[in-house]
């Protein structure tokens, strides 16, 4: 197997960049805003939205996504099985590091090695590597535990980082963030990428700036003319808003629904969406004996298929998605929307919403009075998350489930549902892969200590043939893996180990004269970024 780096302009709009040119650009800057901030710069520490959409400005992996999600060749001008289980990848000739270092196959190898160790939240992209090794400067060897269908998918994921620039300040691995603890990688990076962090407050400010050296200018359709990224988290939506339609920001990746039709009609303001690679839901912890946060004394009732079902039969989806989403979202019944590898809509079916039955099952299952809970939501995270809800709990309690919502930003939010410290809780999944093995092996595999497996699987469901299923997706190929996708997919929806919801529709607001190609996996990507 062998691919080659290609000048292949893909869309109209890549055209139109390129046209641009690579040269001369003159100051160009974006003012950029959404709810959340990241809570670090550590290029292996937290696999999140809010955290990547800032450091794939920044850092560089061997193999880059299109426009459309489909690979491209990055750091990595070539790469080969040699064996099935060793792959080979050669490196671009006269990369460097924002701070001065030429990048080395010892610098990959390093960031290999990196993301595999215990605190790195990027685990499951290298769930499948015993270890990285440089064959000499430009060419590095990945060696495999198993062979691995997805490979390439997985390491368009990891980001390269400087192996001297890590050791010099003590951040050979990533940062613990479980354990809040700070590190030069916090606040400081040192990539290779289309821009290089200026500056960074907090929950303030971070500043990017152009790095007129990066090796991709003018390479398949970069040739945006951004030179400075001023991005601001600004939690209030009507903050947002107003400083959009203010021209106090040009750009925010997060409208609120009940805005658009003010936006689309605002003066020197544009809105585009499109469906974005990610699914909302609802998992329980079906693993204690008894809840944390509930009036349930020595029983869990989410251990009873009864009540995950009655739990799952009280929701009217089809109401949320009317009111609370506005129509800006595809109700699902399954895991992933159909853009992932293996979807098949025979399998995305959803229990119907139907209160006297979700009452019903609740008395079969020893509940005839309810109970009560606590579901941990974030705020600002998702579109509407808190309303979601603060909707939800409403239809719990109404059949008897008496609901308490807590809410909270998303870095306590993670910090919290990270540490198994929820009976219930709302998630937003992407799938950064395209491939199911990503959701399965994340969310459902049982958290047995091998990279990936059961990384985000704060219920703590566990089922041994959903189990033997997700091993199967590992390594078999063709129907053969399909064929487990889609068993694997059936036990989901009979067994109930999550409550899916929608899969989001994402619109971006901006003004008129910026233009930011739409990201199904809600990324913006500055390099194709034009501001006129």
């Amino acid at each position: 197997m062998r691919v080659k780096a290609r000048a292949v302009l893909r869309t109209a709009a890549a055209l139109a960049l390129l046209a641009l040119g690579a040269g001369a650009v003159q100051a160009k800057s974006v003012r950029w805003a959404a709810s959340g901030d990241p809570n670090t710069m550590d290029p292996h520490s937290q696999n999140v939205g809010t955290v990547t959409m800032v450091l794939q400005q920044v850092y560089d992996p061997l193999l880059k996504r299109n426009q459309d999600l489909s690979l491209a060749p990055g750091l990595a001008t070539e790469w080969r099985q040699e064996e099935p289980t060793r792959w080979r990848f050669t490196l671009r000739q006269g990369v460097k590091f924002h701070e001065g270092e030429a990048l080395t196959a010892e610098d990959v190898a390093f960031s290999v090695q990196r993301a595999l160790q215990p605190t790195s939240n990027f685990g499951i992209y290298v769930d499948t590597v015993d270890h990285a090794v440089a064959v000499d400067e430009r060419t590095v060897d990945i060696i495999l535990k198993r062979p691995d269908p997805i490979l390439s998918n997985k390491l368009a994921s990891i980001f390269i980082v400087s192996k001297s620039w890590s050791e010099k300040h003590n951040a050979t691995r990533p940062q613990n963030t479980r354990a809040r603890e700070e590190m030069h990688t916090t606040r400081n990076t040192n990539g290779t990428g289309a821009y290089r962090l200026a500056s960074r407050e907090p929950d303030v400010r971070t500043v990017l700036a152009r790095n007129e050296a990066w090796w991709g200018w003018g390479v398949e359709g970069n040739a945006g003319n951004v030179t400075e990224i001023v991005y601001r988290p600004i939690a209030s939506d009507a903050t947002r808003i107003a400083a959009l339609l203010s021209g106090e920001v040009d750009f925010v990746m997060d409208p609120p629904l009940q805005d658009l039709n003010r936006l689309r009609a605002a003066p020197g303001v544009k809105v585009i969406e499109g469906p974005e690679v990610r699914s909302i839901f609802l998992a329980m912890d079906v693993n204690r004996d008894e809840l944390l946060y509930g009036d349930v004394k020595g029983k869990n009732p989410f251990k009873d298929l009864r009540v995950r079902q009655a739990l799952y039969q009280a929701i009217d989806v089809q109401a949320i998605h009317r009111t609370t989403m506005r129509g800006q979202s595809v109700v699902t019944g399954t895991l992933f929307p159909e853009q992932v590898n293996g979807y098949v809509k025979a399998e995305d079916v959803r229990l119907p919403f139907d209160a006297a039955r979700a009452k019903a099952l609740l008395e079969q299952a020893g509940y005839p009075q309810g109970f009560s809970v606590t579901l941990d939501c974030p705020n600002n995270r998702y579109i509407n998350d808190e309303q979601i809800c603060q909707n939800i709990a409403a239809m719990w309690s109404r059949v008897g489930v008496r609901t308490a919502v807590k809410s909270q930003p998303l870095a306590p939010f993670f910090a919290q549902i990270q540490k198994d410290d929820t009976s219930v809780y709302l998630l937003g999944w992407g799938v950064p892969t395209l491939d199911a093995l990503y959701s399965f092996q994340s969310l459902l595999a049982f958290r047995n200590g091998d990279q990936g497996d059961g990384i985000w699987n704060y219920g703590r469901y566990s089922n041994p043939r959903m189990d033997a299923l997700v091993q199967r997706m590992k390594t078999d190929t063709g129907e053969a893996r399909q064929a487990a996708i889609t068993e694997a997919l059936k036990l989901y929806r009979e067994d109930v180990p999550h409550i899916p919801l929608h899969h989001q529709m994402i619109p971006w607001a901006m003004r008129s004269n910026v233009q930011i190609p739409h990201m199904a996996n809600n990324q913006p990507y500055f390099r194709w970024a034009v501001v006129n």
